[in-house]
């Protein structure tokens, strides 16, 4: 990567944390919220579904907040994150919303995120979200790239493909075998050792 400072940009659910939507769905029994960004790769689409789901079932923010603070980092996160931020500059970049993370940004020690916004009414109901942009991981590498930076990206998801593709180099984590076999010119990590292994690789480091 030349003399560029490189930075590490993550994503979150399913790098560093569990799925959100998962976790809300075995907790309420709705099955219908399983669905991720590992099954549909627009965003859009998927949290109009969501949005809808919430509306039916009359679920609302407190609820949602309820089953994160239950939540904890994956086995290994914050050590392999703790490692990571030895090293160089790193960057979540996630389609999550500021109100799910703080709980778990606190158990990986506030590390950097860039995210979403939800829109919720006086009675606490979820009926929208603002989107920082979008496409906003890929176009958060295009900006590290207008600043001279390198950057090495590392995501699970249909939506973190842009990042990767426009990242100097890209990883994937745990993706599911329909992400791995469309997008063949990346490396496949499933333990935090495996992605250490890559970062290092990529970015020149120590492992």
């Amino acid at each position: 990567m030349g003399d560029a400072v490189t930075v590490a940009c993550l994503d979150l659910e399913g790098v560093l944390v569990p799925e959100v939507w998962i976790n809300v769905a075995e907790r309420t029994g709705i099955d219908a919220l399983r669905r991720t960004t590992r099954d549909e790769p627009d965003y859009d689409v998927l949290m109009r579904y969501r949005l809808d789901i919430l509306a039916e079932h009359g679920l609302g923010i407190r609820e949602i907040q309820e089953v994160i603070g239950g939540m904890q980092p994956l086995p290994g996160a914050r050590e392999f994150l703790d490692w990571l931020r030895e090293r160089l500059s790193v960057i979540i970049l996630s389609d999550t919303f500021y109100e799910f993370a703080a709980p778990l940004m606190r158990q990986l020690a506030w590390p950097t995120l860039f995210c979403h916004q939800l829109e919720i009414d006086a009675a606490g109901r979820v009926t929208g979200y603002r989107l920082r942009q979008q496409d906003q991981k890929r176009r958060a590498v295009e900006a590290l790239h207008q600043l001279n930076f390198a950057v090495v990206a590392a995501g699970d998801s249909y939506n973190d493909t842009s990042m990767l593709c426009e990242a100097d180099a890209g990883i994937l984590f745990r993706a599911p075998d329909n992400v791995i076999r469309e997008f063949p010119q990346f490396p496949v990590t499933t333990t935090y050792d495996e992605l250490r292994a890559e970062f290092a690789s990529a970015a020149g480091l120590d492992a």
